[in-house]
Order: C-alpha cells, then structure tokens, then sequence
C-alpha cells in the first residue's frame, strides 16, 4: 500500500460545462470526501498544499478550480476575478464538484465536507444552503457575497473560524449569521473566535497575516469535526493507514 497520497488534476462535468480541479487521494486509497473551496487568489500552491494536508490526514479532497485556471497576482485583480464570478454560477460549479467526488469509488460515505477560506467561506455557506449532500461545512473567515443565503434547506454541521481582528469579516457580524441560520435551519453553526488573530490567519505563504499557533488549532479542530460527521470509522481507519 503506498504511504503517501495521490495528486492529479481531474476534469468533470458541472453547471453544463466540463470543470477542472486538483484531486489528492490518501495513502489508503480511499476516505470520507472533502470540497476544498479557494480563496480570491484562485486555485493557489497553497490550496493545493491543503488540499494535499486533508489527503494525508485520509480523505479523498477535490478543490474545484472556480477561475479556469486563472490565478490572481495582486489584490485588485483577485477582487476583479472574484466579483467576476456569480455567486450563482459559482454555486452550480461546485455541487458539480460534490457530485462528482461522490461518485467516485473511492469516496466513502453518502455525504461531503466543505472547507473554504475567505471568498470560498462564503461559498461553503451558499454551497451548503442548497446542496444536501454536503453534511459538514467548515468556513474559515467566509466572506458571503450578493447577500445571505436562505439556508432553510441547510442539513450540514457548521464549524466555522474567525479572527478576533478581521476588519473584513467583523466578529459582531456572526451574532446576525448565527441567528440567521438557527431561525431558518434549527442549525446552531459553532464559531470559534481566535484572539489577536485577523483575516487569512491559516494562509501560511502570508507571513503578515498568518498566525502559526491559531491555525494548527483551527486544523485540528476542522479534522476532528469532519472526521466526527463524515463516516467517521472510515476516516479513522483511513487515518492510521
């Protein structure tokens, strides 16, 4: 059996087009699925590198490529791409994306797991709101773009994470998203708040944001929430292998 896990870039249809992605599977060749949702930048080395992280800690992880192989170099040009993208469209994208890591063999379990950082926060909230295959969603600091979602159709776990000092994503916004999503779902998203941290805190290539201690905590926190909801005797085994 290999130690190691398995990369390649992956083609599949969605939203009536062929959509491409980056795959990594685990060393034992199978685990629970796992979204991967980018960040404004585009399907990034580093989005890669998590997704590559989740493979090794054993699940079957897809990060959908929601830019078409485009990469953002500066600021302006990431926020131009992103507003670029409807909201809509990026959503038809990604429920493509669970399909088809669902419906390989390799995946186990009936369900997917979501984990998106900024931009892709948000869309593993508007994902999440509609597609229920997806069970447990994991945003970290989640801009939710074009408004919130109606998420009375929501059945995931909602673990998410964000920075005491996020001017972006202000922590007296979460009292309105909290409330929001147990009115319309009777789902209490679990938010955890990481003192003296600010927004892309778990982005390692950033060295003016990233914060080493709060985003091992965060990752650890996100493995064991996933591997609690999703076949959690399958991600385990997958785990130890």
């Amino acid at each position: 059996m290999a130690s190691e896990p398995t990369f390649q870039n992956v083609s599949f249809p969605s939203a009536g087009a062929t959509a491409y992605g980056y795959l990594a599977v685990p060393p034992a060749g199978h685990g629970p699925g796992v979204i991967v949702i980018q960040e404004w930048w585009g399907l990034t080395a580093h989005i890669k590198d998590v997704t590559d992280r989740f493979a090794q800690a054993g699940f079957v992880a897809l990060a959908p490529d929601l830019y078409g192989g485009r990469v953002a170099h500066d600021s302006d040009e990431a926020l131009r791409m992103m507003t670029q993208l409807p909201t809509e469209r990026g959503v038809e994208l990604l429920s493509g994306a669970v399909g088809y890591l669902l419906s390989r063999p390799g995946t186990d379990g009936g369900t997917a797991g979501a984990v998106g950082f900024c931009m892709g926060g948000g869309f593993v909230l508007q994902l999440a709101a509609v597609d229920e295959r997806v069970s447990a969603a994991v945003p970290f600091y989640g801009v939710i773009q074009d408004g919130m979602p109606d998420f009375s159709r929501l059945r995931a776990e909602i673990l998410g994470h964000y920075g005491e000092d996020d001017h972006t994503v202000p922590p007296e916004t979460l009292d309105e998203l909290r409330a929001t999503i147990e009115a319309r779902s009777g789902i209490v998203p679990d938010f955890r708040l990481y003192a003296g941290a600010g927004h892309a805190f778990f982005n390692d290539t950033r060295p003016q944001v990233y914060r080493a201690e709060d985003a091992e905590l965060a990752w650890e926190r996100t493995l064991a929430f996933l591997r609690e909801r999703l076949a959690p005797s399958a991600a385990g085994a997958a785990a130890t292998d």
